[in-house]
Order: structure tokens, then sequence, then C-alpha cells
């Protein structure tokens, strides 16, 4: 009956590790300092990267998550909102792996190789 236990908690395990998108996260940064630190996504959203500008000649960037809805659009910030001075204008594009939105590349095959080998290891284990 544990090893049944346990294989289950192996198998959970594996594809609850594959569910949370992990993104970078930078609230603002600006020219190429961007402090991050890394983020669980809720449902329906993915990573983003933003590139823009700021009063028009100061170039600014964010990264974190971002509802599906709102990919692949530029964003305009106005202040007041219902003025016409635009504070910042930003491209949002995103990405649906882990950790996608850095430029030092793709982690996510080595988090998931680990959880794999782990499992693996533990049916191994309990059969």
């Amino acid at each position: 009956m544990n090893k049944i236990i346990f294989g289950f908690f192996a198998v959970i395990l594996y594809f609850t590790a594959g569910q949370a998108l992990e993104c970078y996260e930078c609230k603002l940064g600006f020219g190429s300092l961007c402090y991050t630190t890394k983020k669980t996504c809720d449902a329906g959203q993915q990573c983003f990267s933003g590139l823009g500008t700021a009063a028009g000649f100061v170039d600014i960037k964010m990264k974190g998550c971002l509802e599906v809805s709102k990919c692949n659009t530029t964003e305009q910030v106005n202040f007041p909102s219902n003025s016409s001075t635009q504070i910042y204008q930003m491209m949002k594009t995103c990405c649906s792996t882990d950790l996608c939105n850095s430029a030092l590349g793709h982690f996510s095959a080595l988090s998931m190789a680990f959880t794999t080998i782990t499992s693996v290891f533990m049916v191994k284990f309990l059969i």
C-alpha cells in the first residue's frame, strides 16, 4: 500500500512541477540595468519582456507575468490618464516556457529533468 501512495506522490510531483510557469520579474529597469527576481505566474498568465521609452528618450524595461490577452501589445501610459501627456510607451512581448523572459536562456529543461529523475528514482525504489 505504501508503494502505491509513494508512486502516486511521484506522479503528482512530476505534473505539478510542469504546471506552474516561472518567470523573471523586474518592476522597472533603465538602460541595461534591471534587478530581477523569480516569480510564479497565476493561471492564464505568461512571461513577458517589456521594452519602451519614457519621456521620449529614456530606455526602460520590465519583466514579469502578464495576462495572455495583454501579450504582444504596445502599452501607452498617460498622466493624468485622460490627458495626452505620455509618460511612457512599452511593447510587451510574451513567451510561455519557464524563465523565457531572460536574455540568458532557458532553464526549464534542467528543472524538468531534475523532477523526472527524482520521480523515476522514487518509483524504482518503491517497486
